[in-house]
């Protein structure tokens, strides 16, 4: 539709201030003829976007134009209030100003929807707001890390992008060590510097996931387990029911895929003599050793 795409041009040219008739034509995929038209549509409504001819010239906004509420829509407005709300209870303190500023131009109150408590400690509070500041400012960062087997590495990275997954914060980053993309859970990583040593990104946010990204020295494996129906409840909290449980004699038939490391198999004695590895036979291993490990001390 012409209007969406004339608030999409003006969206646009608030984040980029200057582009050219080229590129706005590709973006919207109209010819440049009928961006010019949406320009002089746009400045008749009394917005100050204006044409500059020349090599270095291109199709502006006044410096000082700030848009005006009214283009955006009450459940809008609500959504970004409700959506920055979500980001407050996340302990990211800018965030609060930018709360406060937008419900006061909207006078709206953003409603209280949403609560979170990740229990960080002081430490983990620092490590986010770090990071952040060597994502958005490209600063290589420098920690010691701990793998699934405790071993320590100390390690420097280019920092990409913050991922809450699999219960568990972790990073995407480009590890000079290992020279390619790495994702290191948060939770393993001590003494974390920011340094001043600047770096070229290599990869957008959207090419991650075609590069390898797997954690630090562990691997994936597909695990079969048998759960009591005592432990519906951890079933329930645990797995997705539709694509990974299916129920058997009155036993959970678990078939998912893990990360092959001592969490794995803390999990899996967590639910003691209510559980059992069907497969492979190398989880029954390990964890047929470990039990016997135990028996032994007792």
């Amino acid at each position: 539709m012409k209007v969406d795409r004339l608030f999409g041009i003006l969206y646009y040219l608030l984040n980029k201030k200057c582009v050219t008739a080229g590129e706005l034509a590709e973006r919207f995929e109209v010819s440049a003829r009928t961006i010019y038209r949406d320009i002089d549509v746009i400045s008749s409504s009394g917005i100050p976007i204006y044409t500059e001819q020349g090599r270095s010239g291109g199709i502006n906004l006044l410096p000082n134009f700030v848009m005006d509420k009214s283009i955006l829509s009450e459940k809008e407005q609500q959504d970004i209030l409700s959506n920055l709300q979500g980001l407050f209870k996340l302990n990211l303190d800018e965030t609060e100003s930018v709360l406060e500023k937008l419900s006061a131009t909207f006078n709206k109150t953003a409603a209280n929807w949403l609560e979170v408590d990740f229990t960080w400690n002081n430490d983990q509070r620092n490590y986010f707001r770090d990071l952040k500041m060597g994502i958005l400012e490209q600063r290589i960062i420098e920690f010691d890390y701990y793998s699934s087997h405790s071993e320590k590495t100390s390690r420097c990275v280019e920092p990409i992008q913050l991922l809450f997954k699999h219960r568990a914060w972790y990073l995407y980053g480009y590890c000079l060590m290992r020279q390619g993309i790495r994702m290191f859970k948060l939770f393993r990583m001590k003494n974390l510097t920011v340094t001043e040593q600047l770096f070229e990104t290599r990869y957008s946010t959207c090419e991650l996931k075609k590069n390898d990204s797997r954690e630090e020295v562990e691997s994936d494996i597909d695990i079969c387990l048998k759960i009591a129906p005592e432990m519906a409840h951890r079933v329930l909290d645990e797995f997705d029911f539709e694509e990974e449980v299916e129920e058997k004699d009155g036993y959970f038939i678990v078939s998912t895929t893990w990360r092959d490391n001592d969490i794995l198999y803390g999990f899996i004695l967590s639910f003691g003599e209510y559980i059992e590895v069907l497969e492979p036979p190398s989880v029954r291993e390990v964890i047929k050793r470990r039990t016997q490990m135990v028996f032994e001390k007792y």
